[in-house]
């Protein structure tokens, strides 16, 4: 895969390896181009989710520990990695926004954490060298891909990972029946917009328009067929979904 020295500081750019492949560098929905717009995505996600204690959760959940390498595709703002690099012995955070990259990474010096790498690249580009890794994380990340590219993300996840490792999957994947999509969507956006305010309940209405949500029995099939046993799943509010797969 090809590369480049991104910024002078070590961080690296990846690159496509062929021009037909699907480029998930690209930001997919809302695109946060200024540290005052992630900036107040970050703000907003509070309202809407206890980021902390969900991160406390899935530590307990996984068992992370202080041996393990943990690398987290689609890190955001980063909390998700701040967090459990006090648990871990070193963290890999990636994504595709250089501007939530900036803003995780003043994070991180203003908290004094030095475990953390933070990677600009995605679910397609990023290449793992070393040591295998333990965990691999993704939130609310898989999504920006269509289905057949998924398949590929995940069977890269599962070739970094060590024999007997865990690949944590959190994403918006339908449960729903789908005969009643246009009563579930509305009353999602307007709950959002109910809880969050109107410019949250936006990126949802971008997010169902724009983004690749698959359906939970794609999903699970998707998973079985990179190679994983799916050891936990839990689907919530017919857009919520959690995975506890591991490598045999």
């Amino acid at each position: 895969m090809k590369f480049d020295v991104h910024d002078g500081k070590g961080e690296f750019k990846m690159k496509r390896k062929y021009p037909w492949q699907y480029d998930d560098m690209k930001q997919v929905g809302v695109d946060y181009s200024s540290i005052s717009e992630v900036e107040a995505y970050d703000e907003q996600m509070t309202k809407l989710r206890d980021v902390k204690r969900e991160t406390e959760n899935a530590i307990e959940l996984l068992g992370i520990g202080p041996d393990d390498l943990v690398a987290e595709f689609g890190t955001g703002t980063g909390e998700f990695c701040l967090e459990v690099a006090k648990h871990c012995k070193r963290v890999i955070g990636i994504d595709v926004s250089d501007k939530m990259l900036e803003y995780a990474r003043d994070k991180m010096k203003q908290r004094g954490i030095v475990n953390i790498d933070f990677i600009h690249g995605s679910f397609l580009t990023y290449q793992h060298s070393g040591t295998p890794i333990d965990f691999v994380i993704t939130q609310l990340a898989l999504h920006h891909l269509p289905d057949f590219w998924k398949q590929i993300a995940l069977n890269r996840i599962y070739a970094i990972l060590r024999e007997g490792g865990t690949f944590y999957l959190k994403d918006t994947v339908y449960s729903f029946d789908a005969n009643q999509y246009e009563e579930f969507f509305e009353q999602w956006i307007s709950g959002t917009k109910a809880l969050a305010g109107e410019e949250l309940a936006q990126d949802v209405t971008t997010a169902v328009r724009e983004e690749f949500s698959t359906c939970d029995w794609i999903m699970e099939e998707l998973l079985r067929r990179a190679g994983f046993t799916i050891q936990q799943v839990e689907y919530d509010q017919g857009f919520l979904a959690q995975y506890v797969c591991k490598k045999d």
